[in-house]
């Protein structure tokens, strides 16, 4: 059982930066890959990066235009996501996720979310 915690969302202006934190905790020696996913109102579960656990090897969607950079801290046993030259259409409920397996961009195949962390940029 792997849970997980995000944080470092809020309210902030088109331009301005954020960085997303997900803390892990449990059984996490299964966890193959980490996501950043997110959901705006009325929208479905759009993936946004990932990071593998152990080689911190990161994949990111196109539609970041090189904006995000995933990362993570083993020791810490966290995820980040730093999000820099926000838009006002970034706003969304961002989540963690946790695959035990694979690299996927699927939110299907991820197997743990955390409670999510909103971010609402100003325009």
């Amino acid at each position: 059982q792997v849970q997980l915690v995000e944080s470092g969302g809020g309210l902030v202006q088109a331009g301005g930066s954020l960085r997303l934190s997900c803390a892990a905790a449990g059984r996490t020696s299964n966890t193959d890959t980490m996501g950043w996913f997110r959901q705006a109102p009325g929208q479905g579960r759009e993936y946004v990066a990932r990071i593998s656990w152990s080689g911190g090897v990161t994949y990111y969607t196109d539609s970041i235009e090189g904006r995000f950079t995933i990362s993570r801290d083993n020791v810490k046993n966290t995820v980040y996501l730093q999000m820099n030259s926000l838009k006002f259409e970034d706003t969304a409920v961002y989540y963690c996720a946790a695959a035990n397996r694979g690299s996927t961009r699927s939110w299907e195949m991820y197997d743990y979310w955390g409670q999510g962390t909103q971010v609402t940029v100003s325009s």
